[in-house]
């Protein structure tokens, strides 16, 4: 029986190599990603601004603001209350007043002139 061992040991090599030349077989549990394509081919996204600083002001009236200025420059959100939703005001380029709808705010340091429909147009300090 020894003489045959090497054989036998022989023809296991050979069937484990010729098992090698293969492929495996690829087992994947995903399912397939409907919308892959169109992400990779869709704009990247541009994320909103951060609140670059936020000032409560005092206007003229006695009454206050709340605003809250955006990091791009070009946007600012104000408030009546402090509760209450924000108006979105935009300006055309950084520096320039921020409008929206009859409102209107200009500069965004330590004094700003804000316009508030029904109130007019007043001087606020922070």
């Amino acid at each position: 029986m020894k003489p045959y061992l090497p054989l036998i040991a022989a023809a296991a090599v050979m069937s484990l190599s010729a098992c090698g030349q293969s492929q495996p077989e690829v087992v994947d549990n995903k399912a397939p990603d409907a919308i892959a394509e169109q992400a990779a081919l869709s704009a990247p996204v541009e994320l909103p601004p951060a609140v670059k600083d936020s000032r409560s002001y005092r206007c003229k009236d006695n009454s206050i603001i709340y605003v809250d200025f955006m990091s791009d420059d070009k946007s600012a959100n104000l408030r009546t209350d402090k509760a209450a939703m924000p108006t979105v005001l935009k300006a055309e380029a950084p520096g320039e007043p921020y409008k929206f709808d009859g409102y209107e705010l200009v500069g965004n340091g330590a004094a700003v002139t804000a316009t508030i429909p029904g109130k007019g147009t007043q001087a606020c300090k922070a």
